[in-house]
Formats: structure tokens, sequence, C-alpha cells
């Protein structure tokens, strides 16, 4: 893994939601790789957050890479607004349709690089005959639809089931919630070279008070990289 840059992702989940579009601009000011976007349906996961229109309104501030996660079902109606909107990463849920190979396809048509997430209970296997159409793999690291939830460590297996699985492939592998400076390390150790921080890399800042992101995404950084 040391020759795999870590990327770190936080989540504007966790951030200001009356200022994203400067959110966005200070996260990445301060040292973020790409910007991540939760977006949750309160049906397929029990919060509600946002849609294409918020993403179309945010992705005139985001410079880099936009991943939005996609915690709705079904998905395939969707793919067209949230790839008009400007993602560039569209992940999609194993669990979240029977037709998760069309899925991705119909994303990767859209001009939008796929992925595929696996929650907590569903095993690496789910993927298996996937891998060959994805560019990332995002790992629920706690149950989906809220942040601040601790950390599952038992995730941490199949993040080393995942990587022996990719081998060569040119895919990302993302752990999703619980992600600070002690679960960091176990992630990258694991295989994991995305890594999704809600409150980690929010905390004690704001757009007036910036500096506090970059602190907490170079402690991100620094303890991943050891």
């Amino acid at each position: 893994m040391s020759a795999r840059a870590i990327k770190i992702a936080p989540s504007i989940l966790s951030a200001d939601f009356a200022d994203f579009g400067a959110e966005c601009r200070a996260i990445e000011d301060q040292g973020a790789d790409w910007v991540h976007v939760d977006v949750m349906d309160g049906h397929f996961v029990p919060n509600i957050t946002f849609g294409p229109a918020t993403c179309a309104a945010i992705r005139p501030h985001i410079k880099g890479t936009m991943d939005v996660h996609l915690m709705i079902a079904p998905v395939d109606p969707y793919i067209a607004a949230f790839a008009e909107a400007g993602a560039d990463i569209l992940t999609a849920h194993v669990e979240a349709g029977p037709h998760l190979h069309r899925t991705l396809q119909a994303i990767r048509a859209a001009g939008v690089r796929p992925g595929v997430a696996l929650n907590p209970a569903t095993p690496a296997s789910a993927v298996a005959h996937v891998l060959d159409l994805v560019d990332v793999i995002c790992v629920m690291t706690v149950n989906p639809g809220f942040g601040g939830q601790a950390f599952i460590d038992g995730q941490l297996d199949k993040v080393r089931e995942l990587r022996a699985m990719v081998g060569d492939r040119d895919i990302h592998i993302e752990c999703d919630g619980g992600v600070d400076t002690t679960s960091a390390p176990r992630c990258v150790a694991a295989g994991a070279d995305v890594l999704i921080a809600g409150s980690a890399a929010f905390k004690g800042g704001s757009v007036t008070e910036p500096d506090a992101y970059g602190r907490n995404i170079r402690a991100l950084r620094d303890a991943a990289v050891g």
C-alpha cells in the first residue's frame, strides 16, 4: 500500500449546510483530496440529506473530485440527474436494487466513474462479479444514515479481503464512517486508500476559521501514513 497515495475525503454531511459552497472551498484549500457528498433518501437509510440540485449548486465551488455516495433506492432513475449535476464518482449500494451490474454500466455510460458500496452485513463476495465495472469500492464502517457513529472494527477484515480480490486493478477502496486518527491507520493497513471523514475533518473549524480543517486533515493523513 505504500505506493498508493492516501486520499482524505471530508464528508459535507458534517459541514455547515447554510454555507456549502464556502465549506467546499475551505476544505479543498486546507488539503482535502476529494469532497464526499452523502445522498440519503429517508427510505434506503433513515435520514434525508440532499439531491442533484445541491450537487449542481456546489459543483462550481469544487476544483477536484466530487465523490457522490448514493444511499438511495432505487438508483437508476437518478443517475442522469447526478451526472448532469457534475458528479465525478457515483457510488451505488449493493443492497439498493436487484440489478447492480446494470446500474454500474449505466453510471459509466453517463460519463461518471462508478463506485459500489457495501453495508456492514454485506460480504465482500457480493462485488466479486462486478470488479471490472467499478473504480471505487466503499466499505461502510458504520451503518449508513447518520454521522458521528462509532467505527465497526470487524469491517477491516472485509477491507483486507477486498484488497486481495482487487489485485492489480486500479480500484480505490474507501472506508466510510467513524474514521479518525485512531481508525485511519488501521484502515490503511487493511488496504484502504480513501478515508472518508466527517466530524474528524470538520471539528473545531468553520469557513471563518478554516485552519482547523487543515490541522484535522493533516492529522488524519499523518496518522494514516504512519
